[in-house]
């Protein structure tokens, strides 16, 4: 009896005899660490639709779509139905000012809908971009934004239509400058091995630096690249 209390002891000290080669020994053994996941009678299915939270995101697209389709009906309403009295409130701006504001816009838009992504439990990043991309399209109805734009905004705004351009030209830019960025980072991801000194590139911080830089060129170019007297 003695030495089976012995034995308990011993177990709870995290250590046990037992027979190694021919010889008795006491040795360590490993202690069960307290299970971390209380009991539940909840499946993993359960738990998953738990923390999926649907009605939240459910909001979340409607706004989104709401976004994209009202501020551009509204811009463009006020485009065709109020041309003088936009043509009269625009001409307090530069064609540089102009492209840079659509351009500082829809790269707002962008960024709110990268960070998103990156920090997905965090909803503040989603409603920059809702805002932000609300606030694009808007300019984008009030610029009648489309592939020929430049026929459309000479129609609509005559002689004035330089302003129109320089806004559609600040969104494109923004644009484009995130076609480019994803067209660089996935070749970098792709040619530098991991093991590479070069592979601090694509680190995040290094990520949001070479996207930046890429949206400073292309809105440079668009406004001292002669683009702004070409349209």
């Amino acid at each position: 009896m003695a030495s089976e209390a012995n034995m308990a002891d011993e177990t709870n000290n995290n250590e046990a005899t037992e027979l190694v080669g021919d010889h008795v020994e006491t040795v360590d053994v490993s202690k069960h660490p307290d299970p971390s996941i209380p009991v539940t009678d909840l499946s993993l299915a359960d738990i998953e639709r738990r923390q999926s939270h649907p009605v939240p995101w459910a909001v979340f697209i409607v706004a989104v779509l709401a976004a994209i389709i009202a501020p551009y009906w509204l811009g463009r309403s006020l485009a065709v139905g109020h041309t003088q009295w936009l043509i009269t409130h625009l001409n307090l701006f530069t064609p540089r000012g102009v492209a840079f504001v659509s351009w500082t816009v829809t790269l707002t838009t962008f960024t709110g809908l990268g960070l998103a992504v990156v920090e997905s439990r965090n909803w503040l990043w989603r409603i920059v971009f809702v805002v932000g991309l609300a606030a694009e399209q808007f300019i984008a109805g009030l610029s009648l934004l489309k592939l020929n734009f430049w026929y459309s905004t000479y129609v609509v705004y005559g002689d004035s239509a330089r302003l129109p351009n320089a806004a559609n030209l600040g969104i494109i830019a923004a644009g484009v400058g995130v076609a480019v960025y994803a067209v660089v980072w996935v070749g970098l991801l792709i040619l530098i091995k991991k093991d590479s000194p070069l592979n601090v590139l694509t680190r995040s911080w290094a990520s949001f630096i070479l996207f930046f830089a890429i949206e400073t060129v292309a809105l440079f170019i668009v406004l001292f690249g002669g683009l702004l007297t070409a349209v």
